[in-house]
């Protein structure tokens, strides 16, 4: 079984890493987004409008309607 082998760090680049947090985190601190309650959410809720779609969807089904009926009644005739 091969051993496991693990990345050794040097202590320079450790201390360059957590002197760059403070720094991110006071830019992280500024630019955070302003807090929204729940309340104010769920008062717009997401109500979209279908009914032009509806009224398509029923013009395709009177169009298959119809053209089911004229293929019944052209089996007949032919």
């Amino acid at each position: 079984m091969a051993k496991k082998h693990t990345k050794k760090y040097s202590r320079n680049s450790s201390a360059a890493a957590q002197q760059a947090r403070p720094a991110a985190a006071a830019i992280a601190q500024d630019v955070k987004a302003p807090r929204v309650s729940r309340r104010i959410i769920e008062d717009t809720d997401f109500n979209p409008d279908y009914t032009p779609i509806i009224r398509d969807l029923k013009r395709i089904g009177i169009l298959a309607g119809s053209f089911f009926v004229i293929l019944l009644a052209l089996s007949f005739i032919l």
